[in-house]
């Protein structure tokens, strides 16, 4: 199990390494998604109200710069 958590993240810290706006830009299209289910009525009425995918981009956008400069 250690050695599998280990090789996860040495290889997720490569992608992401090699891709360094992708969390940010993923952040982007949450938050972006969210605004869509704000606007048309009849989606999902718990997503509207808790605005989780809000709440998940701006994680995932801070998340993403913080971790540019370490993973260069």
């Amino acid at each position: 199990m250690d050695n599998f958590l280990n090789r996860f993240l040495d290889s997720t810290s490569d992608f992401l390494a090699e891709r360094p706006g992708l969390l940010p830009l993923l952040a982007v299209v949450l938050i972006f998604f969210n605004f869509l289910l704000q606007i048309f009525p009849g989606s999902g009425y718990w997503l509207v109200e808790s605005n989780l995918f809000l709440h998940l981009g701006l994680i995932v956008g801070f998340l993403g710069l913080l971790l540019i400069r370490p993973l260069e």
